[in-house]
Protein backbone atom coordinates (compact mmCIF):
# COMPACT_ATOMS: atom_id res chain seq x y z
CA UNK A 1 0.00 0.00 0.00
CA UNK A 2 1.23 3.45 -0.60
CA UNK A 3 -0.19 6.71 0.56
CA UNK A 4 0.94 10.57 -0.41
CA UNK A 5 1.62 12.04 2.86
CA UNK A 6 1.38 16.18 1.92
CA UNK A 7 3.39 19.08 3.29
CA UNK A 8 1.50 21.97 5.20
CA UNK A 9 1.78 25.81 5.30
CA UNK A 10 1.21 28.18 8.04
CA UNK A 11 -0.90 31.08 6.56
CA UNK A 12 -0.82 32.87 10.26
CA UNK A 13 0.87 31.81 13.43
CA UNK A 14 0.02 33.23 16.87
CA UNK A 15 1.51 32.05 20.50
CA UNK A 16 -1.42 32.89 22.75
CA UNK A 17 -0.06 31.39 26.29
CA UNK A 18 1.94 28.52 27.96
CA UNK A 19 0.55 25.34 29.58
CA UNK A 20 2.13 24.62 32.96
CA UNK A 21 3.42 21.59 31.20
CA UNK A 22 5.52 23.96 29.23
CA UNK A 23 3.57 23.64 25.81
CA UNK A 24 2.91 26.72 23.73
CA UNK A 25 -0.62 27.69 22.80
CA UNK A 26 -0.91 28.53 19.46
CA UNK A 27 -3.89 30.12 17.05
CA UNK A 28 -3.04 29.05 13.60
CA UNK A 29 -4.11 28.34 10.37
CA UNK A 30 -2.57 25.44 8.19
CA UNK A 31 -3.56 24.66 4.63
CA UNK A 32 -1.71 21.29 2.50
CA UNK A 33 -0.12 22.33 0.12
CA UNK A 34 1.13 19.69 -3.00
CA UNK A 35 4.32 18.52 -2.08
CA UNK A 36 4.16 15.01 -0.83
CA UNK A 37 5.99 12.30 1.29
CA UNK A 38 5.35 8.77 -0.23
CA UNK A 39 4.91 6.27 2.65
CA UNK A 40 4.93 2.38 0.95
CA UNK A 41 3.71 -0.17 4.14
CA UNK A 42 3.27 -3.89 3.52
CA UNK A 43 2.46 -6.70 5.39
CA UNK A 44 6.00 -8.81 6.32
CA UNK A 45 5.77 -12.86 5.99
CA UNK A 46 5.86 -13.65 9.80
CA UNK A 47 9.33 -16.04 11.16
CA UNK A 48 9.12 -18.05 13.90
CA UNK A 49 11.98 -15.58 15.52
CA UNK A 50 9.12 -12.63 15.45
CA UNK A 51 8.53 -11.16 19.11
CA UNK A 52 4.73 -11.21 20.25
CA UNK A 53 5.39 -7.76 21.25
CA UNK A 54 3.67 -4.96 18.81
CA UNK A 55 7.46 -3.06 19.00
CA UNK A 56 9.15 -6.30 17.57
CA UNK A 57 6.51 -6.65 14.46
CA UNK A 58 7.50 -3.08 13.13
CA UNK A 59 10.19 -1.89 10.93
CA UNK A 60 10.50 1.51 10.01
CA UNK A 61 13.22 2.66 7.42
CA UNK A 62 13.51 5.98 5.12
CA UNK A 63 15.74 7.30 2.39
CA UNK A 64 16.87 10.51 3.80
CA UNK A 65 20.04 9.96 6.21
CA UNK A 66 18.82 13.19 8.05
CA UNK A 67 15.19 11.01 9.60
CA UNK A 68 16.33 8.38 11.91
CA UNK A 69 14.52 4.55 11.37
CA UNK A 70 13.08 2.39 13.94
CA UNK A 71 12.03 3.84 16.78
CA UNK A 72 13.25 6.96 16.70
CA UNK A 73 10.85 7.57 14.32
CA UNK A 74 7.64 9.26 14.94
CA UNK A 75 5.73 7.20 12.20
CA UNK A 76 6.91 4.20 14.49
CA UNK A 77 5.61 5.63 17.36
CA UNK A 78 2.69 6.12 15.36
CA UNK A 79 2.52 2.30 13.80
CA UNK A 80 3.23 1.14 17.94
CA UNK A 81 0.15 2.23 18.91
CA UNK A 82 -2.23 1.00 15.94
CA UNK A 83 -0.47 -2.21 16.49
CA UNK A 84 -0.58 -1.99 19.98
CA UNK A 85 -4.65 -1.28 19.61
CA UNK A 86 -5.88 -3.80 17.59
CA UNK A 87 -3.35 -6.70 19.46
CA UNK A 88 -1.98 -7.36 16.13
CA UNK A 89 0.52 -10.07 15.38
CA UNK A 90 1.01 -8.83 12.03
CA UNK A 91 4.68 -7.85 10.78
CA UNK A 92 4.94 -4.73 8.90
CA UNK A 93 7.30 -2.88 6.90
CA UNK A 94 6.82 1.16 6.34
CA UNK A 95 9.04 2.79 4.46
CA UNK A 96 9.17 6.72 3.55
CA UNK A 97 10.58 8.51 0.56
CA UNK A 98 11.13 11.98 1.93
CA UNK A 99 10.28 14.69 -0.42
CA UNK A 100 9.37 17.32 2.52
CA UNK A 101 12.95 18.83 3.72
CA UNK A 102 13.42 17.56 7.02
CA UNK A 103 13.23 20.57 10.14
CA UNK A 104 11.53 22.78 7.46
CA UNK A 105 8.26 23.66 9.25
CA UNK A 106 6.27 22.43 6.80
CA UNK A 107 5.02 19.16 9.02
CA UNK A 108 7.36 15.78 7.28
CA UNK A 109 7.06 14.09 10.49
CA UNK A 110 3.72 14.77 11.36
CA UNK A 111 2.50 14.18 7.81
CA UNK A 112 4.44 10.77 7.73
CA UNK A 113 3.15 9.59 11.03
CA UNK A 114 -0.77 10.38 10.39
CA UNK A 115 0.22 8.86 6.64
CA UNK A 116 1.09 5.48 9.05
CA UNK A 117 -1.84 5.51 10.75
CA UNK A 118 -4.41 5.70 8.01
CA UNK A 119 -2.71 3.27 6.07
CA UNK A 120 -2.40 0.59 8.86
CA UNK A 121 -5.97 1.44 9.15
CA UNK A 122 -6.63 0.51 6.02
CA UNK A 123 -4.29 -2.64 5.47
CA UNK A 124 -5.08 -4.19 8.69
CA UNK A 125 -9.36 -3.45 8.31
CA UNK A 126 -9.24 -1.88 11.68
CA UNK A 127 -12.59 0.14 10.53
CA UNK A 128 -11.16 3.06 12.96
CA UNK A 129 -12.95 6.31 12.54
CA UNK A 130 -11.57 10.00 11.15
CA UNK A 131 -12.32 11.14 14.53
CA UNK A 132 -10.43 7.79 16.58
CA UNK A 133 -7.61 8.57 14.44
CA UNK A 134 -7.37 11.65 15.09
CA UNK A 135 -7.77 10.99 19.07
CA UNK A 136 -4.87 8.51 18.39
CA UNK A 137 -3.26 10.66 16.62
CA UNK A 138 -2.61 13.27 19.26
CA UNK A 139 -1.02 11.30 21.60
CA UNK A 140 1.89 10.67 18.81
CA UNK A 141 2.27 14.56 18.17
CA UNK A 142 0.47 17.80 18.15
CA UNK A 143 0.18 18.44 14.24
CA UNK A 144 -0.64 14.96 13.39
CA UNK A 145 -4.10 15.13 13.69
CA UNK A 146 -4.53 18.11 10.90
CA UNK A 147 -3.15 15.45 8.63
CA UNK A 148 -5.73 12.73 9.11
CA UNK A 149 -7.96 14.38 6.83
CA UNK A 150 -5.59 17.41 5.16
CA UNK A 151 -7.91 20.23 5.05
CA UNK A 152 -7.82 23.49 5.60
CA UNK A 153 -8.40 24.35 9.22
CA UNK A 154 -7.64 26.41 12.26
CA UNK A 155 -5.49 25.20 14.85
CA UNK A 156 -5.90 25.99 18.51
CA UNK A 157 -4.74 24.82 21.62
CA UNK A 158 -1.68 23.09 20.94
CA UNK A 159 -2.87 22.36 17.61
CA UNK A 160 -5.76 19.68 18.48
CA UNK A 161 -8.74 22.13 18.08
CA UNK A 162 -9.07 21.95 14.95
CA UNK A 163 -12.07 24.25 13.09
CA UNK A 164 -12.34 23.58 8.70
CA UNK A 165 -11.75 26.57 6.67
CA UNK A 166 -15.06 26.35 4.45
CA UNK A 167 -13.62 27.43 1.49
CA UNK A 168 -10.45 28.44 0.17
CA UNK A 169 -9.45 30.22 -2.79
CA UNK A 170 -6.85 28.62 -5.23
CA UNK A 171 -3.35 29.86 -4.99
CA UNK A 172 0.37 28.85 -5.77
CA UNK A 173 3.30 28.74 -3.67
CA UNK A 174 6.84 29.41 -4.14
CA UNK A 175 8.37 27.65 -0.81
CA UNK A 176 12.31 27.91 -0.44
CA UNK A 177 13.66 25.37 1.77
CA UNK A 178 17.39 27.83 2.78
CA UNK A 179 19.06 23.96 3.27
CA UNK A 180 19.55 23.83 6.91
CA UNK A 181 16.73 22.50 9.75
CA UNK A 182 16.05 24.60 12.14
CA UNK A 183 14.71 22.80 15.75
CA UNK A 184 11.25 23.71 16.99
CA UNK A 185 12.50 22.95 20.60
CA UNK A 186 14.89 25.89 20.20
CA UNK A 187 12.75 28.39 18.59
CA UNK A 188 10.31 28.18 21.30
CA UNK A 189 13.10 27.91 24.04
CA UNK A 190 13.79 31.56 23.01
CA UNK A 191 10.56 32.66 22.28
CA UNK A 192 9.71 35.99 24.76
CA UNK A 193 6.42 37.21 25.01
CA UNK A 194 3.91 38.98 27.51
CA UNK A 195 1.06 37.02 25.59
CA UNK A 196 -1.31 40.11 26.38
CA UNK A 197 -4.66 38.57 25.19
CA UNK A 198 -5.41 42.16 23.61
CA UNK A 199 -3.18 41.25 20.86
CA UNK A 200 -4.71 37.91 19.81
CA UNK A 201 -5.93 38.41 16.56
CA UNK A 202 -9.82 36.30 17.35
CA UNK A 203 -11.44 37.54 13.71
CA UNK A 204 -9.79 35.16 11.72
CA UNK A 205 -12.63 34.42 9.05
CA UNK A 206 -14.09 30.80 8.37
CA UNK A 207 -13.48 31.06 4.82
CA UNK A 208 -11.17 32.22 2.61
CA UNK A 209 -12.73 32.70 -0.82
CA UNK A 210 -10.63 35.22 -2.06
CA UNK A 211 -7.24 35.33 -2.72
CA UNK A 212 -7.19 39.28 -1.55
CA UNK A 213 -7.49 38.40 2.06
CA UNK A 214 -4.64 35.90 2.12
CA UNK A 215 -1.79 38.71 2.37
CA UNK A 216 -3.23 40.04 5.16
CA UNK A 217 -3.51 36.83 7.50
CA UNK A 218 0.31 36.48 6.76
CA UNK A 219 1.62 36.51 10.21
CA UNK A 220 4.07 34.86 12.21
CA UNK A 221 5.05 35.32 15.72
CA UNK A 222 7.81 33.03 15.68
CA UNK A 223 9.30 34.58 12.87
CA UNK A 224 11.41 37.57 14.54
CA UNK A 225 13.04 34.74 16.86
CA UNK A 226 14.25 32.65 13.59
CA UNK A 227 14.89 35.12 11.51
CA UNK A 228 17.42 36.74 14.27
CA UNK A 229 19.32 33.35 14.65
CA UNK A 230 18.99 32.16 10.91
CA UNK A 231 19.48 36.36 9.26
CA UNK A 232 19.41 34.44 5.95
CA UNK A 233 15.85 33.53 5.98
CA UNK A 234 14.69 37.60 6.11
CA UNK A 235 16.73 37.58 3.13
CA UNK A 236 14.94 34.51 1.00
CA UNK A 237 11.42 36.40 2.25
CA UNK A 238 12.70 39.64 0.66
CA UNK A 239 13.13 38.02 -2.52
CA UNK A 240 9.76 36.46 -2.42
CA UNK A 241 8.62 39.64 -2.42
CA UNK A 242 10.78 40.95 -4.89
CA UNK A 243 9.93 38.30 -7.23
CA UNK A 244 6.36 39.41 -7.38
CA UNK A 245 4.49 37.48 -4.16
CA UNK A 246 1.88 38.91 -2.81
CA UNK A 247 2.79 38.37 0.62
CA UNK A 248 5.51 36.43 2.40
CA UNK A 249 6.10 34.05 5.62
CA UNK A 250 8.11 31.60 7.41
CA UNK A 251 6.09 28.30 7.90
CA UNK A 252 5.62 27.18 11.56
CA UNK A 253 8.90 27.84 13.30
CA UNK A 254 10.99 27.75 10.19
CA UNK A 255 13.39 27.05 7.84
CA UNK A 256 11.29 27.34 5.02
CA UNK A 257 9.44 30.59 3.44
CA UNK A 258 6.97 30.77 1.32
CA UNK A 259 5.28 33.35 -1.16
CA UNK A 260 1.82 33.07 -2.23
CA UNK A 261 0.88 33.82 -5.63
CA UNK A 262 -2.77 34.30 -7.45
CA UNK A 263 -1.55 32.28 -10.64
CA UNK A 264 0.85 29.27 -11.83
CA UNK A 265 2.27 31.69 -14.39
CA UNK A 266 3.63 34.00 -11.79
CA UNK A 267 4.97 31.60 -9.41
CA UNK A 268 6.68 29.82 -11.89
CA UNK A 269 8.58 32.70 -13.12
CA UNK A 270 9.77 33.55 -9.59
CA UNK A 271 10.72 30.03 -9.03
CA UNK A 272 12.65 29.87 -11.85
CA UNK A 273 14.78 32.92 -10.62
CA UNK A 274 15.07 31.89 -6.81
CA UNK A 275 15.96 27.86 -7.93
CA UNK A 276 19.80 29.92 -8.38
CA UNK A 277 19.68 30.63 -4.88
CA UNK A 278 23.06 29.29 -3.12
CA UNK A 279 22.34 26.42 -1.33
CA UNK A 280 18.63 26.44 -1.25
CA UNK A 281 15.82 24.40 -2.65
CA UNK A 282 12.45 25.87 -4.18
CA UNK A 283 9.64 24.34 -4.85
CA UNK A 284 6.22 25.30 -6.64
CA UNK A 285 3.22 24.33 -5.07
CA UNK A 286 -0.31 24.81 -4.89
CA UNK A 287 -2.70 24.89 -1.59
CA UNK A 288 -4.98 21.92 -1.38
CA UNK A 289 -8.95 21.83 -0.46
Amino acid sequence: MKIRAPAKINLSLRVVGRRRDGYHLLDTIMVPVSLYDEIEIRKVRPTSEKKKAADGLIKVTCDDPLVPGGEKNIAYRAARLVMQWARSEQPVHIHIRKHIPVGAGLGGGSTDAAASLIGLNRLLRLRLSPAELKKMALSVGADVPFFILARPARARGIGERLYPIGKLARFWLVIVYPGFPVSTARVFNHYRSTLTKSLVNTSIPASLNSFDKLPGLLFNDLESVTFGCYPRLSLIKARLLHEGAAGSLMSGSGSSVFGVFASKRQAARALRRLRKEEGATAFLVHALS
